[in-house]
Protein backbone atom coordinates (compact mmCIF):
# COMPACT_ATOMS: atom_id res chain seq x y z
CA UNK A 1 0.00 0.00 0.00
CA UNK A 2 1.42 3.86 -1.16
CA UNK A 3 0.60 5.49 2.07
CA UNK A 4 0.78 2.23 4.59
CA UNK A 5 0.77 3.51 8.29
CA UNK A 6 1.50 7.28 7.04
CA UNK A 7 -1.12 9.93 8.53
CA UNK A 8 -3.22 12.45 6.73
CA UNK A 9 -5.17 15.41 6.99
CA UNK A 10 -7.59 16.53 4.72
CA UNK A 11 -9.78 19.46 5.04
CA UNK A 12 -12.65 19.99 3.36
CA UNK A 13 -13.30 16.29 3.14
CA UNK A 14 -17.29 15.92 4.14
CA UNK A 15 -17.89 15.34 0.84
CA UNK A 16 -16.70 15.77 -2.70
CA UNK A 17 -13.18 16.14 -3.82
CA UNK A 18 -11.90 15.69 0.25
CA UNK A 19 -14.14 12.69 1.16
CA UNK A 20 -12.86 10.54 -2.40
CA UNK A 21 -9.23 11.11 -1.11
CA UNK A 22 -9.91 10.05 2.30
CA UNK A 23 -11.83 6.87 1.07
CA UNK A 24 -8.76 6.29 -1.43
CA UNK A 25 -5.99 7.70 1.85
CA UNK A 26 -7.45 4.73 3.37
CA UNK A 27 -7.55 2.08 1.31
CA UNK A 28 -3.81 2.70 0.50
CA UNK A 29 -3.27 2.39 4.44
CA UNK A 30 -3.36 5.85 5.36
CA UNK A 31 -4.52 7.17 9.26
CA UNK A 32 -6.94 9.96 8.19
CA UNK A 33 -8.08 13.41 9.99
CA UNK A 34 -11.15 14.10 8.16
CA UNK A 35 -11.96 17.72 8.41
CA UNK A 36 -14.34 19.92 7.50
CA UNK A 37 -17.04 22.63 8.93
CA UNK A 38 -20.39 20.66 8.40
CA UNK A 39 -20.03 18.27 11.92
CA UNK A 40 -23.37 16.38 11.19
CA UNK A 41 -22.16 15.29 7.76
CA UNK A 42 -18.66 14.99 8.59
CA UNK A 43 -19.10 13.19 11.47
CA UNK A 44 -21.49 10.86 9.60
CA UNK A 45 -19.11 10.12 6.95
CA UNK A 46 -16.12 9.20 9.57
CA UNK A 47 -18.34 6.82 11.65
CA UNK A 48 -19.37 4.97 7.55
CA UNK A 49 -15.51 4.56 7.05
CA UNK A 50 -14.61 3.36 10.50
CA UNK A 51 -17.45 0.67 10.17
CA UNK A 52 -15.78 -0.24 6.87
CA UNK A 53 -12.16 -0.65 8.75
CA UNK A 54 -11.06 2.55 8.23
CA UNK A 55 -8.54 4.46 10.66
CA UNK A 56 -10.45 8.35 10.81
CA UNK A 57 -11.39 10.34 12.97
CA UNK A 58 -13.58 13.78 12.38
CA UNK A 59 -12.50 16.78 13.58
CA UNK A 60 -14.71 19.91 12.98
CA UNK A 61 -12.38 23.21 11.85
CA UNK A 62 -13.23 26.10 9.81
CA UNK A 63 -9.88 26.54 8.71
CA UNK A 64 -10.38 30.44 8.57
CA UNK A 65 -9.77 30.21 12.42
CA UNK A 66 -6.28 29.97 13.19
CA UNK A 67 -8.09 28.53 16.93
CA UNK A 68 -9.72 25.62 15.30
CA UNK A 69 -6.61 24.99 13.59
CA UNK A 70 -4.30 24.66 16.34
CA UNK A 71 -6.84 22.87 18.33
CA UNK A 72 -7.33 20.29 15.28
CA UNK A 73 -3.60 20.21 14.57
CA UNK A 74 -2.19 19.25 18.03
CA UNK A 75 -5.33 16.78 18.42
CA UNK A 76 -4.14 14.59 15.16
CA UNK A 77 -1.02 14.73 17.01
CA UNK A 78 -2.39 13.54 19.93
CA UNK A 79 -4.60 10.84 18.31
CA UNK A 80 -2.18 9.30 15.65
CA UNK A 81 1.22 10.44 17.21
CA UNK A 82 2.20 12.65 13.92
CA UNK A 83 1.31 14.83 10.49
CA UNK A 84 3.01 13.21 7.56
CA UNK A 85 0.39 14.93 5.20
CA UNK A 86 -1.21 17.93 4.47
CA UNK A 87 -4.04 17.97 1.88
CA UNK A 88 -5.46 21.53 1.93
CA UNK A 89 -8.78 20.58 0.27
CA UNK A 90 -11.37 23.18 1.66
CA UNK A 91 -12.56 25.63 -0.39
CA UNK A 92 -16.39 27.68 -0.88
CA UNK A 93 -17.54 30.14 -3.71
CA UNK A 94 -19.42 33.28 -3.30
CA UNK A 95 -19.58 34.33 -7.31
CA UNK A 96 -21.00 37.24 -8.46
CA UNK A 97 -19.77 40.11 -11.28
CA UNK A 98 -16.99 42.86 -10.11
CA UNK A 99 -19.65 45.35 -9.94
CA UNK A 100 -22.10 43.52 -8.01
CA UNK A 101 -19.39 41.65 -5.62
CA UNK A 102 -20.02 42.70 -2.27
CA UNK A 103 -16.85 43.30 0.19
CA UNK A 104 -18.16 40.36 2.42
CA UNK A 105 -18.34 37.82 0.00
CA UNK A 106 -14.95 38.68 -1.51
CA UNK A 107 -13.41 38.49 2.02
CA UNK A 108 -15.29 34.98 3.10
CA UNK A 109 -13.59 33.51 -0.10
CA UNK A 110 -10.16 34.63 0.79
CA UNK A 111 -10.84 33.87 4.30
CA UNK A 112 -11.10 29.95 3.60
CA UNK A 113 -9.65 29.32 0.31
CA UNK A 114 -6.40 31.42 0.96
CA UNK A 115 -5.81 32.41 4.17
CA UNK A 116 -6.99 28.83 5.43
CA UNK A 117 -4.44 27.02 3.23
CA UNK A 118 -1.91 29.48 5.13
CA UNK A 119 -3.02 28.43 8.51
CA UNK A 120 -3.31 24.77 8.26
CA UNK A 121 0.32 24.24 6.58
CA UNK A 122 1.83 26.76 9.15
CA UNK A 123 0.25 25.26 11.85
CA UNK A 124 1.29 21.33 10.54
CA UNK A 125 5.48 22.33 9.20
CA UNK A 126 6.60 22.74 12.80
CA UNK A 127 5.72 18.85 13.27
CA UNK A 128 6.91 18.24 9.66
CA UNK A 129 10.10 19.90 10.53
CA UNK A 130 10.66 17.40 13.45
CA UNK A 131 10.31 14.43 12.08
CA UNK A 132 12.39 15.61 8.63
CA UNK A 133 9.90 15.09 6.08
CA UNK A 134 6.21 15.82 5.23
CA UNK A 135 3.98 15.81 1.73
CA UNK A 136 1.75 19.19 1.49
CA UNK A 137 -0.23 19.26 -1.06
CA UNK A 138 -3.33 22.81 -1.61
CA UNK A 139 -5.54 22.47 -3.97
CA UNK A 140 -5.46 25.90 -6.46
CA UNK A 141 -7.57 24.93 -9.27
CA UNK A 142 -7.64 26.35 -13.54
CA UNK A 143 -9.81 29.62 -12.65
CA UNK A 144 -6.52 30.83 -10.60
CA UNK A 145 -4.64 30.67 -13.98
CA UNK A 146 -6.57 31.82 -16.71
CA UNK A 147 -9.45 33.85 -14.90
CA UNK A 148 -13.30 32.92 -14.66
CA UNK A 149 -16.22 35.09 -14.75
CA UNK A 150 -17.82 36.13 -12.27
CA UNK A 151 -14.95 34.70 -9.92
CA UNK A 152 -13.08 37.87 -8.55
CA UNK A 153 -12.30 36.41 -5.00
CA UNK A 154 -12.28 32.70 -5.77
CA UNK A 155 -9.79 33.19 -9.37
CA UNK A 156 -7.14 35.47 -6.79
CA UNK A 157 -7.38 33.00 -4.00
CA UNK A 158 -6.40 30.07 -6.35
CA UNK A 159 -3.55 32.17 -7.76
CA UNK A 160 -2.07 32.85 -4.55
CA UNK A 161 -2.21 29.62 -3.36
CA UNK A 162 0.15 29.28 -6.19
CA UNK A 163 2.45 31.79 -5.09
CA UNK A 164 2.48 30.41 -1.71
CA UNK A 165 2.96 27.01 -2.88
CA UNK A 166 6.06 27.82 -4.99
CA UNK A 167 7.40 30.02 -2.42
CA UNK A 168 6.99 27.06 0.75
CA UNK A 169 8.28 24.87 -1.71
CA UNK A 170 11.74 26.79 -1.73
CA UNK A 171 11.74 27.32 2.04
CA UNK A 172 11.18 23.70 3.06
CA UNK A 173 12.65 21.67 0.67
CA UNK A 174 15.82 21.72 2.84
CA UNK A 175 13.68 20.43 5.70
CA UNK A 176 12.75 17.12 3.59
CA UNK A 177 9.37 18.65 2.92
CA UNK A 178 7.79 18.43 -0.74
CA UNK A 179 5.07 21.33 -1.25
CA UNK A 180 3.05 20.86 -4.75
CA UNK A 181 -0.52 22.13 -5.67
CA UNK A 182 -2.94 20.47 -7.91
CA UNK A 183 -5.33 22.99 -10.59
CA UNK A 184 -8.45 20.93 -11.08
CA UNK A 185 -10.44 21.46 -14.05
CA UNK A 186 -13.79 21.48 -14.45
CA UNK A 187 -14.91 18.11 -11.80
CA UNK A 188 -18.24 16.76 -11.34
CA UNK A 189 -19.01 17.94 -7.89
CA UNK A 190 -22.24 19.46 -6.37
CA UNK A 191 -20.33 22.96 -6.69
CA UNK A 192 -20.72 22.01 -10.26
CA UNK A 193 -24.13 20.61 -10.22
CA UNK A 194 -25.59 24.09 -9.45
CA UNK A 195 -24.71 25.20 -12.76
CA UNK A 196 -27.17 25.14 -15.43
CA UNK A 197 -26.92 22.40 -18.44
CA UNK A 198 -26.84 24.46 -21.71
CA UNK A 199 -23.10 26.39 -19.20
CA UNK A 200 -22.05 22.93 -18.50
CA UNK A 201 -22.20 21.67 -22.27
CA UNK A 202 -20.64 24.73 -22.74
CA UNK A 203 -17.72 24.00 -20.82
CA UNK A 204 -17.58 20.46 -22.27
CA UNK A 205 -16.76 21.99 -25.57
CA UNK A 206 -13.89 24.02 -24.41
CA UNK A 207 -12.20 20.59 -22.92
CA UNK A 208 -10.08 18.80 -25.48
CA UNK A 209 -11.48 15.10 -23.75
CA UNK A 210 -15.30 16.38 -24.05
CA UNK A 211 -16.12 15.70 -20.63
CA UNK A 212 -16.23 16.61 -17.20
CA UNK A 213 -13.70 15.09 -14.35
CA UNK A 214 -14.33 12.64 -11.73
CA UNK A 215 -13.98 13.18 -7.96
CA UNK A 216 -11.23 10.53 -8.12
CA UNK A 217 -9.46 11.99 -10.73
CA UNK A 218 -8.17 14.75 -8.28
CA UNK A 219 -8.13 12.36 -5.31
CA UNK A 220 -5.35 9.89 -7.34
CA UNK A 221 -3.46 13.40 -8.10
CA UNK A 222 -3.40 13.96 -4.46
CA UNK A 223 -2.05 10.09 -3.29
CA UNK A 224 0.35 10.66 -5.94
CA UNK A 225 1.62 13.89 -4.43
CA UNK A 226 1.28 12.20 -0.93
CA UNK A 227 2.86 8.81 -1.76
CA UNK A 228 6.94 8.39 -1.56
CA UNK A 229 7.09 8.29 -5.50
CA UNK A 230 7.05 11.82 -5.67
CA UNK A 231 9.61 12.49 -3.83
CA UNK A 232 11.86 14.50 -6.57
CA UNK A 233 8.21 16.21 -7.12
CA UNK A 234 8.67 19.93 -5.56
CA UNK A 235 6.45 23.47 -6.74
CA UNK A 236 4.71 21.97 -8.78
CA UNK A 237 1.46 22.53 -9.51
CA UNK A 238 0.10 19.55 -11.30
CA UNK A 239 -3.03 20.23 -13.98
CA UNK A 240 -5.86 17.79 -13.72
CA UNK A 241 -8.20 19.48 -15.97
CA UNK A 242 -8.88 16.79 -19.31
CA UNK A 243 -6.43 19.09 -21.03
CA UNK A 244 -8.38 22.65 -20.98
CA UNK A 245 -4.73 24.11 -20.00
CA UNK A 246 -3.11 22.93 -23.24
Amino acid sequence: MRLENKVAIITGAANGLGLEAVRIFLKEGAKVALVDFDETTGRQRAEELREAGGDVEFFKVNVADRKDVDAMVNGVVDRFGKIDILINNAGITRDGFLTKLSVEDFQRVIDVNLTGVFHCTQAVVPHMIDQGKGKIISTSSVSGVYGNIGQTNYAAAKAAVVGMTKTWAKELARKGINVNAVAPGFIETNMVAQVPEKVINQIKSTIPMQRLGQPSDIAYAYLYLASDESNYVNGTVLHVDGGIMM
